[in-house]
């Protein structure tokens, strides 16, 4: 083999597919930095633009557009292709924040939040679902520990970064950051990535099932955010919003068992590594919510220490997850998808059962222990489930797979917005100065710790059904190049090598 072949075969970013990886990877930073960097400085938000009742709803409205388009952006995907939908998703993600830095009223800002949260929808998913399409199996291995490495600094430098311009520049800055970062993904995806024409005529979109599915799924990621929070969970509106929701998806799933071209492929679903990686998504996000929410609120309200130490102890969780995700590959491509998963949640449920052993008087270095052993983790859990749903599809299948992975992780958080809300009230009484009172939040937090605990059991139980191989299912036809190199890989590669699971 010639050195620019190697170099070709290489993983790396300055190999010839690195590119388009590092544009993955600064979308994938977008993504992780809209999450975290706007929770330090709400407070600003708040003080600037007024209507400090309405905060809640800058992240209600983006995990809720987020929530609903990712599905759709999955089979979108597969019919029309990955490179000019993630060119959409990042250019109104970046419209978005442009909207949201220039807002000079809340609802404007809301507004603002809800388009950005429509790109975010797409930019994860089809970033992942073209790294699916361009590297094989074995070197999915090792760009996985790149993607995982850029969302754990993102996540760290975020609320730094959100301190930072709130106090020295502007909050309007943490949206503005996203458009250089942006521009410069969208110049690389535009220049370095080439799709193949498609061959054959093109599947038709199922527009009825996705006008059914969109307000179905909005209506019940609203009602679980806003329950127990605008409006108590037995009121007209709360019944009258689930009620619309069940009516509406129940609807979806009658219509697409019956649609030739249905937008959720239950034929798919069925299969056993798709229903168990989507499974584990849901409980990956419910046990990330409750970390990510709860932890910081016993640290402060319990312990009695400050936000800065509060956000130490998040951290370390999301320090865990990159660290060993960067090398789980490994693991998968020797000992298989199975045996890694269950690895990773076992360490995983480990770190929620030292949870619940804290008190009102634990160190806080025990609670950035128990986050950073559950983070572990879920770096051998999380991405190689993913992955192996995606080694057991077709090329024009992944980007459902990859979207409804990622859909199933968002309602999690969503389901554990509103489970672990009501036991929060349930138990918290408020003293006269408005605060909760520390011995009944402590009961509180016991409980949700449990909860998270649950989850990760059943995460055990769940990704046991992951195939015990490296491989998917069943074999899979080598789809149709998508990327220009890999035809030269084919003609001029090793002899025998496979290019694509």
């Amino acid at each position: 083999m010639t050195n620019a072949m190697l170099s070709r075969r290489s993983v790396g970013l300055r190999s010839e597919r690195g590119p388009i990886l590092l544009s993955v990877m600064l979308s994938t930073a977008l993504v992780a930095l809209d999450s975290t960097i706007i929770a330090t400085a709400s407070t600003s938000v708040a003080h600037d633009l007024g209507e400090f009742r309405q905060l809640p709803w800058l992240f209600s409205i983006y995990v809720l557009a987020q929530a609903v388009t990712v599905p759709l952006y999955g089979r979108l995907a597969d019919v029309f292709g990955r490179k000019n939908l993630l060119l959409v998703a990042l250019g109104l993600f970046l419209l978005g924040s442009i909207l949201s830095g220039a807002a000079w009223s809340m609802p404007i800002l809301i507004a603002a939040r809800a388009v950005q949260g429509i790109g975010a929808g797409g930019v994860q998913p089809l970033g992942m679902t073209i790294l699916s399409d361009i590297y094989s199996l074995e070197e999915r291995a090792k760009t996985q520990g790149y993607i995982a490495s850029m969302w754990g600094m993102a996540s760290l430098v975020g609320p730094a970064l959100g301190g930072v311009f709130s106090e020295y520049l502007s909050w309007r800055w943490i949206f503005w950051i996203n458009v250089p970062i942006g521009a410069v993904a969208v110049g690389l995806i535009v220049a370095r990535y080439h799709e193949s024409a498609r061959v054959g005529e093109r599947e038709p979109i199922d527009w009825l099932g996705a006008a059914l599915v969109t307000p179905g799924t909005a209506l019940l990621v609203l009602g679980l955010l806003e329950g127990g929070q605008s409006w108590a969970w037995d009121s007209p509106i709360s019944v009258l919003v689930f009620a619309a929701a069940a009516a509406l998806l129940v609807v979806f799933v009658w219509w697409q068992l019956r649609a030739r071209y249905p937008l959720i492929a239950f034929s798919i679903l069925r299969r056993r590594v798709v229903w168990s990686s989507t499974a584990g998504g849901f409980l990956v996000g419910l046990v990330v919510l409750g970390l990510s929410a709860y932890v910081p609120i016993y640290a402060q309200d319990v312990l009695g220490f400050g936000p800065l130490i509060a956000g130490f102890a998040v951290a370390a969780f999301t320090i865990g997850w990159p660290i060993t995700a960067s090398f789980s590959g490994r693991f998968y491509l020797r000992y298989g998808f199975r045996v890694t998963c269950t690895i990773g949640t076992i360490v995983a449920l480990a770190g929620s059962a030292l949870l619940v052993t804290l008190g009102a008087h634990s160190s806080i270095w025990l609670v950035a222990l128990y986050g950073l052993i559950i983070g572990a983790g879920f770096g051998f859990a999380a991405a190689p489930s993913m992955i192996a749903a995606q080694s057991s599809v077709q090329h024009s299948e992944r980007g459902f797979v990859t979207g409804i992975n990622m859909f199933s992780r968002n309602i999690g958080s969503a389901v554990g917005v509103a489970i672990f809300g009501a036991v929060v009230n349930a138990n918290t009484i408020i003293g006269a100065n408005g605060a909760p009172e520390a011995a009944g939040l402590m009961t509180a937090m016991r409980l949700v710790f449990v909860a998270i605990a649950i989850a990760a059991a059943l995460l055990v139980v769940v990704l046991l059904f992951l195939p015990p191989h490296r491989s998917g299912e069943e074999p899979q036809p080598i789809p149709e190049r998508a990327f220009r190199i890999e035809a030269e890989f084919a003609a001029g590669g090793d002899e025998g090598e496979e290019l694509l699971p």
